[in-house]
Parts: structure tokens; C-alpha cells; sequence
């Protein structure tokens, strides 16, 4: 086992010559160094939830990666060109024609986030009493989905829910599973199949080209659609042009566009791959299903041409999605996250394996197995991070899974993870030697750790808000 505080490089890391981030820093952010005291002090008034910590309390935030990019000099010079007409906007021109050109979808309405995205699509698409198949839940995208009166059936196949399986393509649709909730529900009764790339709550897995072409297939004999949440499908198409035969010498920007190609429509947080701080889209290919977005569009989030956002985060948008496509960006990107991941493996610290593409997980029942899942091992385990060294985590376990909407008890899910998000073009690789070293710090002390008890819930993700105390 390599000692934690042997100073390595990626070229160690991978057998091969080091090299750099395809970018250079020009503008820095002082960070807040805290004491174990006042660390303490502040965990308690956040009731251990990591999401109510102070952002000034925090050293390295891996709390999550949506909205926490460091923009390029590209992007700040397009928001100087920030049209902020109320109607017809030209950023909202120039978003749609690089969403267009890099997506493939006809019709784009913006919105303020993926939220505001997967509110409008689920009140589209969605009749009460309907069945949406996905490739494992997420945390928003279900509930807005139960809102509308739908109801998810996770269709992901078996080795998701395996942290340890070293399967390349952990998102990957169970074809099986999935015709059977067809054969079972009826085609009718089937709003859409709700496709994920990468899927976050199994670790950041990507899905395969193969697997999305034999999902289409299905859903064509049925007459089903097809939706794609491309939150990171920007990441999912470096795993596959990595992992899958016929890809290596594909471009990115060519991969994204084939996996588009084989959708009816899509909806984008763009706070991740998309290297901006707010912003969100849905685009589709039917124009009746359009037409209906863009005048809900204008009840809950703006006019069709601005969808809640500055002409100026539009501008910068349209830049990133580019700037996300180039390969020696995400190359970097994922080698980051890749090299967090493996110093933990080589220690024997248990993570999701295969590393995924946004994030680094730690399986918290192998760090916790004397703690009950009701007592919250991955929420603990995110505390005891921030306590150690000011590092923010987030917790992806039975906190987030939430109640079950008709029982109102725990949902119990295999995976209990602690996420480590790695921010893009934000941290450099000492941070992440960093981090590794607290997580080891963590482990070492594993035994003494005890769990937690909810003091208070709320109705809806209660992951966001709830707050705990020591058991």
C-alpha cells in the first residue's frame, strides 16, 4: 500500500508521462482555513447536513459539480455581450443554434436550471397514473415525475447496484426489465423511457452506444419514446469513445450527436457539462410536444426566449457547451476525478468502481458497517470529512431516497454512498491529494464513528434541508 503522503503525479498514476489541464489560471479565490473547533461549531448549527454549511466555513468544496464551474476567459467576454432585451433576445439565437448544431434536437425552450426542465417535461409528457422506466432514479427528475402523477420503475441493470462491479457500462438499460414493465403496464401506459447519461446515483456510470441503440429498438416496436436526461452526456461519450469498440477515433462533439440522434428529445441541467454557473434547456424533435413546452414555459419560468435567464448567461452557455466538446478538456476533466479515485483504491478504501465521470463515491456501509442504514452511514460519513480537514461532501443513500410516497417510510436503497464532486476547472491536483488524505484520516478512525438520528424533515428532498444530531 502506497504511503498517503508520498507525492505522486498522474504519469505514476497511469504508467505514463504527466501532463497538464489544457488551461492555465488567471483569476484565484482565496479560501477560509478553519480550526477542528470551529468546525464542530459549525457542523452543529448545520444539524451534520452538509448542504446548510456556510460556503466561507468550507476549504475544498466537493458538495457537487452543478453550477460550481470556473468559467473560461471565452465565457466572460461573452456575457459583455449579454443581450437583455425581455423578447428576442440574440444569446437565446446563438444558444439555439449551437444546441441545434452540437444536440441535434429541432425545437429548444431555455430554462433556469434542469429543474425548471424536468418540471415542464413531467407536465407534458406525464398523464396521472403512467409509468416512467429509467435507468435508476434521480432525486429531482423522480419527484417532479410522482408530481405529475407518474410513477418510476428503475430498469438499470443488477450490477448498478454492485459498488464493486467493475462492469464498464453500469448504466446500462436491463432490456429484460424494461419489456417486461412494458408487457406488464401496457405501451399506453408508458409516458416515456427515461434514460440517464451518466447516471449519478450509481456513481457517475455511463451508458453505451450499444445499449441506447437496442433501447430505441425496443421502444420503436412499442411505439414508446425516448427521453435523454443530458445532464453529462458530455462525460458519457468520453467513456464510451474510451471503452466501446468503433469509438476511439470518434470525436466527443460525433459521439454526442449519435447518442442525441437515437432520442425524441432531451433536458440539460448545463450547471455541469456545460461549464456555466445557471442555466438549463429542453429540446425535442416533435412540434405539438413544443409548442405545449413553450407556453408552459412562460407561466413558470419566462418568456420562450430567455426561459428565466440573462441574455448573458445564455451567451455564456452557447460557449460552454462548445468548450465542453473539445477532447483535450474532458480528457483533463475525467483525469481528475481518475486520479482522486485511484489514490483511495490504492489505499483499500472502498469506492464505486469503475470511478464515474463527475465524482468519486465512497461506498459508506463498507466505512460504517456497524451503522444502520437508518442511522445514516453516508450522511455521517460526509460529516466526518468536513470535521477532519473543511472538506464538503454530500451524502447519495437513504437520505436521499427519501419516503415512500405511499407508505411515508424509509426507501431503502443498495447503494449508500458519500459523493465526492469534483467541480470542472475549479481544484488542482493538490487539493486532490488533499482530499485523499482526509478521506484516509476518516478511515483509519472508522470504528469510532456512531450515527444519526433525524430532529427534522422536510416534506420534499429532504436530503436539501433535514437536520440531524448524533445518536
Amino acid at each position: 500500500m502506497s504511503d498517503p503522503h508520498t507525492p505522486r503525479t498522474m504519469g505514476q498514476q497511469f504508467g505514463r508521462r504527466s501532463w497538464a489541464e489544457p488551461w492555465k489560471i488567471k483569476v484565484v479565490e482565496p479560501l477560509t482555513m478553519t480550526t477542528r473547533a470551529q468546525r464542530e461549531q459549525a457542523l452543529r448549527e448545520a444539524g451534520f447536513n452538509t448542504f446548510l454549511l456556510r460556503s466561507d466555513d468550507v476549504y475544498i468544496d466537493l458538495l457537487t459539480d452543478s453550477g460550481t464551474n470556473a468559467m473560461s476567459d471565452r465565457q466572460w467576454a461573452g456575457m459583455m455581450l449579454g443581450d437583455e432585451a425581455y423578447a428576442g433576445s440574440r444569446n437565446f439565437y446563438h444558444l439555439e443554434a449551437v444546441i441545434q448544431q452540437c444536440y441535434g434536437y429541432r425545437y429548444v425552450v431555455p430554462t433556469h436550471q434542469g429543474r425548471g426542465a424536468e418540471h415542464l417535461i413531467s407536465r407534458t409528457a406525464i398523464r396521472p397514473g403512467q409509468v416512467i422506466p429509467g435507468n435508476m432514479y434521480f432525486t429531482t427528475t423522480r419527484l417532479h415525475q410522482e408530481l405529475a402523477g407518474g410513477r418510476f420503475v428503475d430498469v438499470i441493470i443488477d450490477a448498478a447496484h454492485d459498488p464493486h462491479d467493475p462492469h464498464p457500462f453500469k448504466g446500462n438499460v436491463d432490456l429484460a426489465k424494461l419489456e417486461a414493465v412494458i408487457a406488464s403496464e401496457g405501451a399506453a401506459n408508458i409516458a416515456y423511457v427515461s434514460l440517464a447519461g451518466t447516471v449519478n446515483m450509481a456513481g457517475g456510470q455511463p451508458v453505451s452506444m450499444a445499449c441506447v441503440k437496442d433501447v430505441r429498438a425496443l421502444c420503436d416496436r412499442h411505439g414508446v419514446k425516448l427521453y435523454l436526461d443530458a445532464t453529462r452526456l458530455v462525460e458519457n461519450a468520453f467513456f464510451i469513445q474510451e471503452r466501446e469498440p468503433g469509438y476511439a477515433d470518434r470525436s466527443i462533439a460525433q459521439i454526442v450527436r449519435e447518442l442525441c440522434d437515437l432520442t425524441d428529445a432531451a433536458w440539460m441541467s448545463a450547471k455541469k457539462d456545460s461549464l456555466v454557473n445557471i442555466g438549463g434547456w429542453l429540446a425535442v424533435n416533435d412540434e405539438g410536444l413544443f409548442e405545449e413546452l413553450r407556453n408552459l414555459v412562460v407561466v413558470y419560468e419566462g418568456l420562450h426566449t430567455y426561459g428565466g435567464l440573462a441574455g448573458r448567461d445564455m451567451e455564456a452557455m452557447a460557449i460552454g457547451i462548445t468548450e465542453s466538446m473539445q477532447d483535450d478538456y474532458i480528457r483533463s476533466r475525467i483525469g481528475q476525478v481518475r486520479y482522486l479515485g485511484e489514490l483511495l483504491a490504492d489505499w483499500e478504501i472502498p469506492i464505486v468502481r469503475p470511478t464515474g465521470g463527475h465524482a468519486v463515491f465512497l461506498d459508506a456501509r463498507a466505512f460504517y458497517p456497524h451503522v444502520p442504514q437508518d442511522q445514516f452511514p453516508a450522511q455521517l460519513l460526509a460529516a466526518e470529512l468536513y470535521l477532519d480537514a473543511g472538506i464538503r461532501a454530500m451524502e447519495r443513500g437513504i437520505v436521499s431516497a427519501g419516503r415512500d410516497p405511499q407508505t411515508g417510510e424509509h426507501q431503502f436503497p443498495k447503494l449508500e454512498l458519500t459523493r465526492l464532486t469534483v467541480p470542472r476547472r475549479v481544484y488542482t491536483q493538490a487539493h486532490m491529494d488533499v482530499v485523499a488524505e482526509s478521506v484516509k484520516a476518516v478511515f483509519d478512525q472508522r470504528a469510532a464513528a456512531t450515527g444519526l438520528r433525524i430532529v427534522y424533515e422536510p416534506k420534499y428532498l429532504r436530503f436539501f434541508q433535514a437536520r440531524f444530531e448524533r445518536v
